[in-house]
């Protein structure tokens, strides 16, 4: 157990601001506290403290500083890439494509493009949440003029075929942005693949509030916030720069450490999976089995997805934090639009755990965890005799 005699597994949510990653922000709080903007000393220390950080975040994935756009966090990283990318691009082509699982964000950004007159082609996925690359290809018209496709899901794990459909792109002239916020620190994130890439800070043990927009060459974007021309005059507001800091120190953080740490994520992952699945009958797994995020655990239970919430809740009584879905839309009493593009039915499709483990986690809280939930699972045989 944890120093609260709690534990969370909700990392997929958001994760703890790393002690490292405050003490590096700590000096632009009281200290070198100044505006970028300003002229003086205390502007100029602040201004190189962004610069810094801009290069030192654009490291940890092959990029250019200068293609790096500080933003507030992931849904206005997609937001700037898919209506600048659209805008810019609009007198040569209004035909978008994505996929039927992406965020929220992505998703109502594309349906504000669409009343605006552009069109979308939503790919479907199989049922372990994979989009076919000859999908994409197939979808590709002249006046296509962006494909968007997510690096990995945030509620069911699954990694996808970004270098095929990177290929494809590259070879038909498409730019190609992906949403990487889930998958950034976890599994390999290369600039080279892509032509614009989404990140934030807080999935990645830094600060809430902060993001980046990664622009590659040749790409045309449209700013769409305005002011004082920060950000390379793509995204005006003056820089949070405790925060800024606090991402680059994150990032490399967790690059730097990432091939042992997701090596330790997915056995515990693979612990869960594999205890759950074989001690729950009616337990089954949502999601590509292997090709999945190291830290995911997406479970459903046939009978009972509908009492998923009082499962969450007989966990939360005994100290342990989860999610039944992405935190975006928790609560809102609707049913994942995710799990109903795998296949599930509305009831099916409310009724996930997602159990998402992350570096503050130890074995010992695991099996606490699996002591724990089958007997909650079991708990509700009342209302499923499968379980």
């Amino acid at each position: 157990m944890s120093e609260t005699g709690k534990i969370y597994l909700d990392n997929s949510a958001t994760t703890r601001l790393d002690p490292r990653v405050f003490e590096a922000m700590a000096p632009y709080f009281m200290e070198a506290y100044g505006n970028p903007s300003s002229l003086h000393s205390f502007g100029g220390a602040a201004r190189d403290a962004v610069e810094e950080a801009r290069e030192r975040l654009a490291g940890t994935i092959g990029a250019r500083p200068e293609s790096v756009v500080f933003t507030s966090g992931g849904t206005e990283s997609n937001n700037l890439a898919l209506k600048g990318v659209a805008y810019a691009s609009r007198r040569r082509g209004r035909h978008i494509i994505t996929t039927a699982i992406e965020h929220d964000c992505i998703l109502h950004s594309c349906q504000w493009l669409e009343r605006q007159g552009f069109e979308v082609t939503y790919l479907p996925v199989d049922r372990a949440g994979l989009v076919n690359p000859d999908d994409v290809a197939g979808a590709v018209r002249p006046d296509t003029i962006l494909v968007s496709v997510m690096h990995a899901n945030n509620e069911i794990g699954t990694v996808q075929p970004v270098e095929e459909i990177s290929a494809i792109c590259r070879e038909k002239g498409v730019p190609f942005h992906t949403d990487a916020c889930q998958s950034f620190g976890k599994i390999p994130v290369d600039a080279g693949a892509f032509d614009l890439i989404t990140l934030n800070a807080h999935k990645i043990y830094g600060p809430k509030g902060v993001g980046a927009l990664v622009v590659g060459d040749g790409v045309s974007i449209e700013a769409w916030q305005h002011g004082g021309g920060h950000e390379h005059g793509l995204r005006s507001s003056t820089e949070n720069v405790p925060a800024i800091v606090g991402f680059a120190t994150a990032a490399e953080l967790v690059v730097g450490s990432m091939e042992g740490e997701s090596s330790r994520l997915a056995r515990m992952r693979d612990r869960i999976i594999d205890t759950v699945l074989g001690e729950i009958e009616a337990a089954y797994l949502n999601g590509h089995r292997s090709l999945r995020l190291p830290n995911n655990v997406n479970l459903g239970f046939h009978g009972y997805e509908g009492e998923a919430i009082k499962l969450l809740l007989g966990l939360d009584e005994k100290g342990i934090a989860v999610s039944t879905g992405s935190a975006c839309s928790s609560g809102t009493g609707t049913h994942s639009h995710v799990l109903a593009a795998i296949g599930l039915n509305p009831l099916e499709a409310r009724g996930a755990l997602r159990i998402t483990p992350g570096r503050f986690n130890t074995d010992q809280e695991i099996d606490y965890l699996l002591e724990v939930l089958p007997k909650a699972a079991r708990s509700l045989k009342s209302i499923s005799s499968l379980i």
